[in-house]
């Protein structure tokens, strides 16, 4: 598989398109089942609580892991992200509701680079809060 995204079609400030993703304690289970990450902070409110946090929070690689999505769908294939890098700077807070809560994630090109390859600067929300600090992904293009 390769992108189809043309590097000559692409500008500086092109957005890519924005995605909202849903996380629920099951979704958090699940996810501790594939990673191996069985930390109580994400599933066992109780033991979150105790540690000082408010509530179980997601995973900080799952939240990495779905803010990537807007750009890995953007570009059509997931190896056409070489670099990626971001800072953790808020929980994501996954109340023990039906709704739980939701990662908002929204991606621009920012510089277009040497290779065919362009920086995607994303910026990921929960609850109204940046959970993600300098989200930058290098994107190769065709």
């Amino acid at each position: 598989m390769a992108t189809t995204i043309k590097y000559a079609e692409v500008e500086v400030g092109t957005e890519l398109p924005a995605q909202t993703f849903p996380v629920t304690r099951a979704t958090l289970v699940q996810y501790a089942g594939a990673s191996g990450d069985f930390n109580p902070i994400h599933w066992n409110e109780k033991f979150a609580v105790e540690v000082g946090l408010p509530d179980v929070i997601a995973h900080g690689m799952f939240t990495m892991a779905e803010a990537i999505r807007v750009v890995t769908d953007w570009a059509g294939d997931p190896a056409a992200v070489v670099e990626y890098g971001v800072r953790f700077t808020k929980p994501v807070i996954v109340p023990n509701d039906d709704k739980g809560a939701e990662i908002a994630v929204s991606a621009k090109v920012a510089a277009k680079l040497d290779d065919n390859r362009v920086r995607v600067d994303l910026t990921a929300m929960s609850a109204g809060q940046k959970v993600l600090g300098m989200s930058r992904a290098v994107v190769q293009l065709a």
